[in-house]
């Protein structure tokens, strides 16, 4: 019985685990202030930019989105900001 107690939660534990870790890849990866503060932008990697550029209440949203012969494509966007500005 305690065996298959461990077991569930060592279970439950790594899908703890699961879900955070690709929680955590859904969201942005970083926030820059400036488009030229972007390094090498990877398939499927979004980025904020926090230049002012869109409407009160949003950012800019650089994502690499489709691969072409000179490299990735940027798409970029405009998102409604979440959470409080940060510095």
């Amino acid at each position: 019985m305690k065996a298959s107690r461990y077991r569930q939660f060592s279970v439950a534990l790594l899908g703890g685990f699961a879900l955070a870790a690709f929680a955590a890849s859904a969201m942005a990866d970083q926030v820059v202030s400036r488009e030229q503060d972007i390094p090498d932008l990877r398939l499927g990697q979004r980025i904020l930019v926090d230049d002012g550029s869109c409407p009160a209440g949003q950012i800019k949203e650089v994502s690499g989105a489709k691969m072409t012969a000179t490299g990735i494509l940027r798409v970029l966007r405009c998102i409604p900001r979440v959470g409080p500005k940060k510095r």
